[in-house]
């Protein structure tokens, strides 16, 4: 029996544009490389189809400069899919473009309709619950929509709360395997994993904690070598993809991929 938090035979990723430059940030840390994001998306697509899946690699989005950031456009479950409404009003237009790909792979598609907003990267799925953390991308009517699909489908799903300039919950975490979370001290601080096994990653290291086992990997940010030797003596086979142009977007692994 497979695992649906973790095993996966599809994704669906996007080339980044040319426009990447124009993408929404926290901080100004100067403009991504097109050229490099480009080849780290290369490396990021080969890791997932080395696993043996699926990986639908759609055209770049000039118009939408955080298109690339496709996991915040919809929730993908096994019961069906769920597009989202971002906060940020610049990325609104990006789930329109996504609905047909989605439609195309599931059977029952739902959407947020609205007036709360919602985004991907805030929605963590573990083995016994869906937790979503509230974030400035994320509000309570956004949650409450949500939650009324996925209790259809039989999930439990947890509100907990981002902490304050986190941009996104699963900035701060990410999951390991059905029962264990990787994440910073200060968000597991806020008590939203307990009963979970919880790997923190090292103090300097927080930017590691967004990271995606796909399979039988654990795909992470390259550079942060005490995240990577935590995960290798904890028996996870490691793949580290460079992201230091995603990461001037605010953007992490999980960005990058809708996994089912």
């Amino acid at each position: 029996m497979t695992e649906p938090s973790y095993e996966f035979t599809r994704a669906i990723t996007r080339r980044p544009a040319a426009t990447i430059a124009e993408g929404l940030r926290a901080e100004d840390t100067g403009n991504p490389n097109l050229d490099t994001m480009l080849a780290a998306h290369d490396a990021y697509v080969a890791a997932l189809k080395s696993t043996g899946a699926e990986v639908i690699e759609l055209a770049p989005l000039p118009a939408f400069p955080d298109a690339q950031f496709v996991e915040d456009t919809a929730l993908c479950l096994p019961k069906g899919a769920i597009l989202m409404r971002p906060g940020a009003p610049s990325r609104m237009g990006e789930v329109a473009e996504m609905a047909p790909t989605l439609r195309a792979c599931y059977d029952t598609v739902h959407e947020i309709t609205g007036p709360g907003h919602i985004e991907g990267g805030d929605i963590l799925v573990t083995g016994r619950e869906i937790l979503v953390g509230r974030s400035d991308r994320t509000d309570g009517a956004g949650v409450e929509e949500l939650e009324k699909i996925t209790s259809d489908w039989g999930y439990s799903l947890r509100e907990v709360f981002t902490p304050e300039g986190v941009l996104h919950f699963k900035t701060d975490c990410s999951l390991m395997d059905a029962e264990t979370i990787l994440a910073t001290r200060r968000l597991d601080a806020s008590g939203c994993f307990e009963g979970y096994r919880v790997l923190h990653v090292p103090e300097g290291e927080e930017a590691a904690a967004n990271a995606i086992r796909f399979n039988g990997l654990v795909l992470m940010a390259a550079g942060f070598p005490r995240t990577a030797e935590l995960l290798d003596r904890e028996g996870f086979e490691v793949v580290e993809i460079d992201n230091t142009d995603c990461a001037k977007l605010d953007g992490g692994m999980s960005c990058l991929s809708l996994r089912f």
